[in-house]
């Protein structure tokens, strides 16, 4: 039921838990039981959940998500409520720790395939016609050619199945054509492309693509056919890096004249509280919108320690390929028809919180209170323990209306390596006006769902200054926070136009390095951060960069040879400004 409180002269709207269902909108990293890692050798700086290389595909009006060794997978009607299936897929004799690593999936004919990365014949291709229950046969004891990272595309208007593979800082991607009855190459092996670092400022290796001595590595292929053209997909430079994306080579033939599509990479998400979308898959939602999913890096923890993310995309005019990250962890429309994904699916409803003040019940060390507020994934507040009653308080500033909440749960002193299932969260969401008199805005003392990155969308807007989450029941350690996330509208100005943009770039006939850029603007007094838009085309700056708290930015992600185009525009609580004039650099 909705409830309406009058307190200190202003409107305060409570919604009960029953209340926020139908939800329109989803929030990355998105929301599923991701299991812990079960490498005991990943968890010597704590346990931690951890997935990557994920994979959709959609069969029977459902959809598949498969990522690396969770010992099971998830479906889901609507994208957003997502079923845990659990399943080990390697035979007795071969359990290992690393399962299903980096999956290959496809929907062909009246049934749905999967099998892991593999060095050598020793992982069967299961099947399945009823995927959302553990109903799996084999359909080959193994793939004998053996592929780490593989991908594998169905060609339904030619009845032809395609294998791609490679994970890789040495060797290329490879190809092969699959027999579809046996599932079994003819031993044709084709080399398909390698990466050109010295080329392609975004493969280059480190952090900030400045390590020049280690080579990048090329994996994750995925291929998706559109007017008759074939779209081979490819991570770099590594997983472990904010850069971390996927770039494109598009033919007109399976396996051969693949050529650079010029806008890469297409997936790209370096800046904000998500970073990384590498190693991914594209595909269709059930109104014909194209989506992509792929890996977030995080890595506290570990090197590998990743979540999942998934952005709309789609194919231009043009017929490229993009991949639109924008704004891409605050709330994103579900798929739904009609939908443009080129202008993106954000829903406008801003961060309301980013670095205002914070009280706690208590803190553990050095991991204080406004790493819960820093957009930072890799930074996390921890109370002294997991128990009933320990809290974080977030203020607002002033009174603002409220849409949305997301609560993203860190790992401190976890108990559990690989998928523990029958664990859940609970937890309270009170709200004021003042900070003295509280209501209960969000109630989920009695679920029992595993919700690391909760999000809740309230079904009618609240009005609020002060939030409390009150934590009642943790799955295992601390209760620990790298985000509590409020998003919604306040009521002041956006930020005005940002002034004094300029990209710098070395005169190719004096210098080099041609393969980074250096932005800078005026700091705007109103604004939390900054939307870096880029591209090789003014009509097509697909790729973008969310900066916050600086007024400078050293990009290192691109081509070589090519001209460059910039705008750049700043956000706050209230809004976003207008974006600047285009600025091109040769």
């Amino acid at each position: 039921m909705l409830k309406i409180i009058l307190l200190s002269g202003s409107l305060l709207l409570f919604c009960s838990a029953e209340l926020l269902a139908q939800q329109k909108t989803y929030c990355n990293p998105i929301n599923i039981d991701y299991g812990y890692t079960p490498i005991p050798n990943f968890a010597i700086q704590g346990k931690h959940r951890a997935t990557a290389d994920p994979v959709i595909v959609k069969f029977k009006g459902q959809y598949f998500l498969f990522s690396t060794n969770q010992w099971g997978y998830w479906w889901s009607d609507d994208m957003l409520h997502w079923n845990f299936v659990s399943r080990r897929f390697l035979l007795p004799q071969h359990q290992v720790y690393d399962e299903l690593c980096a999956p290959a999936v496809f929907a062909m004919k009246d049934a749905l395939y999967v099998i892991g990365s593999t060095h050598g014949p020793t992982f069967p291709i299961w099947k399945s016609k009823n995927p959302t229950v553990d109903d799996w046969e084999i359909a080959v004891d193994s793939l004998k050619v053996g592929a780490w990272d593989p991908g594998i595309l169905y060609d339904e208007e030619k009845d032809k199945l395609f294998l791609y593979w490679g994970s890789s800082n040495e060797f290329p991607l490879l190809g092969t054509e699959l027999n579809t009855k046996t599932l079994q190459s003819d031993g044709y092996v084709k080399p398909l492309l390698s990466l050109h670092p010295e080329d392609h400022g975004w493969e280059r290796f480190g952090e900030y693509n400045d390590n020049t001595f280690l080579q990048p590595f090329m994996e994750g292929a995925w291929v998706t056919k559109y007017h008759d053209k074939y779209y081979l997909q490819y991570g770099a430079p590594a997983t472990e890096f904010s850069g971390y994306a996927d770039g494109v080579y598009v033919s007109e033939e399976p396996l051969g004249g693949f050529s650079y599509q010029a806008h890469n990479p297409f997936s790209y998400k370096p800046g904000g509280f998500t970073r990384g979308a590498g190693h991914g898959a594209t595909y269709q939602d059930a109104f014909g919108n194209w989506w992509h999913v792929s890996t977030i890096a995080l890595g506290q923890k570990n090197n590998f320690e990743r979540r999942i993310g998934i952005w709309p995309a789609g194919f231009d005019a043009d017929d490229v390929l993009y991949c639109n990250t924008a704004y891409g962890d605050y709330p994103t429309y579900l798929p739904h028809e009609k939908a443009d994904h080129l202008n993106g699916q954000f829903s406008g409803w801003m961060l309301l919180n980013y670095n205002k003040p914070v009280q706690v019940s208590s803190t553990l060390g050095g991991f204080q209170p406004n790493f819960a507020v820093d957009e930072e994934m890799k930074t996390y507040w921890s109370a002294k323990t997991g128990n009933t009653g320990e809290w974080l308080q977030t203020d607002l500033g002033e009174i603002s209306t409220l849409h949305a909440i997301q609560i993203n749960y860190a790992d401190q002193d976890a108990e559990f390596l690989g998928k523990s299932l029958g664990v859940y969260h609970q937890y309270k969401i009170w709200a004021s006006n003042d900070g003295k008199k509280w209501k209960v805005l969000v109630d989920k003392s009695q679920t029992t769902t595993d919700v690391p990155h909760d999000y809740i969308e309230l079904a009618a807007p609240a009005k609020a200054r002060y939030l409390k989450l009150e934590n009642l029941k943790m799955p295992s350690g601390k209760f620990a926070l790298s985000g509590f996330r409020v998003f919604g509208k306040g009521h002041g100005e956006a930020p005005l136009d940002v002034d004094d943009f300029v990209v710098l770039r070395a005169d190719p006939k004096k210098y080099g390095e041609r393969r980074s850029v250096w932005l800078k603007w005026r700091q705007n007094d109103r604004a939390d951060g900054y939307v870096i838009y880029f591209g090789k085309s003014p009509d097509k700056l697909y790729g973008s960069i969310m900066v916050y708290g600086q007024n400078d930015y050293f990009f290192t992600g691109m081509d070589r040879t090519d001209r460059y185009y910039f705008q750049i525009e700043a956000f706050n609580n209230n809004g976003i400004s207008p974006r600047t004039k285009v600025v091109s650099v040769e």
